[in-house]
C-alpha cells in the first residue's frame, strides 16, 4: 500500500513510521500543506491511502482535503486532529473524509483503522467493476435474441425492443430464459405476478398481446401460443425468408 501521511508533529510521524514499517508500507511523509499538495500532485492517481492532520502549517488541512478531493474522489482519507467536536467531524467529511481518529491516538488503533477503511475501499471497488461488467453482459441469449437484467435492454436480430413495462420485460425474461418450453398462464402468473393483486388469467393474455405488439415493430414475432396450454418463446423462424 503506498500511503501518503500528512502530519506536522515529526515525533509522531516517526513514531507511526515503525509500525508502518512492520506492514510494509510505503509510506511518504509531509509536515505541511503546501509540501502535502506537493507530495500529493506528484502522483494524484497513484496513493492507496492519506492520513492528514487538519492542524498544519502555511495550508489548513481542510484546505488540502479540498483539492486533493478535487482532483481524486476515490483515494481514502483518513483525518487526524486534536478537534473532538461533532461540528468539526462533520465538516472534515464535508471536506471528503472518509474516517476521523482523535489525538491523541493509539499507533495500533490507527493501523487497524486503516486497513479496515482500505478492506472497505476494495469491496466497493470490486462492486463497482462487477457492476460494470454486468452491464456489458447479457444474461439470456439465443441465437437471434438478447437481453441483459442490469441494463434492462433487450435486442431480436441486434434491433432493440423498446418501451418494455417491467411485467412485459419479467414476462419476456421468463419465458426466452427456457427457449420452446410451454409456460401455461397460471405458471407465467406465478413467476412474474406471484399472483399479486389476485390477477386472472387474462391477465397474462393483456400483457402478452402488448408485448407481441412491441416485438413485431422490430422483427418477427418470437412468442408463440400454444393453444390449450400457454406460451412459448421460440426465435427458430427468426431470419428466415417467408
Amino acid at each position: 500500500m503506498k500511503l501518503l501521511m500528512i502530519e506536522d508533529n515529526k515525533s509522531v510521524s516517526e513514531m507511526m513510521q515503525m509500525f508502518f514499517q512492520k506492514e510494509d508500507w510505503d509510506v511518504t511523509f509531509a509536515y505541511d500543506g503546501i509540501e502535502a499538495m506537493d507530495k500529493f500532485n506528484e502522483d494524484p492517481e497513484g496513493w492507496d491511502m492519506i492520513t492528514l492532520d487538519l492542524n498544519l502549517p502555511k495550508k489548513d488541512g481542510m484546505e488540502v482535503a479540498k483539492e486533493i478531493r478535487a482532483q481524486s474522489q476515490t483515494v481514502p482519507i483518513i483525518m487526524l486532529t486534536a478537534r473532538d467536536s461533532d461540528s468539526d467531524q462533520v465538516l472534515g467529511f464535508e471536506m471528503g473524509a472518509d474516517d476521523y481518529v482523535t489525538k491523541p491516538f493509539s499507533p495500533i488503533t490507527l493501523v487497524a483503522r486503516i486497513k479496515a477503511l482500505q478492506r472497505r475501499a476494495h469491496t466497493e471497488n470490486e462492486a463497482e467493476s462487477a457492476d460494470e461488467k454486468a452491464k456489458n453482459v447479457f444474461d439470456v441469449q439465443t441465437d437471434h435474441f438478447k437481453l441483459n437484467s442490469s441494463t434492462r435492454e433487450v435486442y431480436l436480430d441486434d434491433k432493440r425492443i423498446s418501451d418494455l413495462t417491467p411485467k412485459e420485460f419479467e414476462l419476456l425474461k421468463t419465458l426466452a430464459q427456457k427457449p420452446r418450453q410451454v409456460f401455461s398462464r397460471e405458471q407465467l402468473l406465478e413467476t412474474v405476478w406471484n399472483y399479486e393483486y389476485y390477477c386472472d388469467e387474462r391477465t397474462v393474455d393483456a400483457h402478452v398481446k402488448k408485448l407481441r405488439q412491441k416485438i413485431e415493430k422490430v422483427g418477427t414475432q418470437v412468442i408463440q401460443t400454444v393453444w390449450g396450454v400457454g406460451y412459448k418463446f421460440d426465435d427458430s423462424e427468426v431470419g428466415k425468408k417467408s
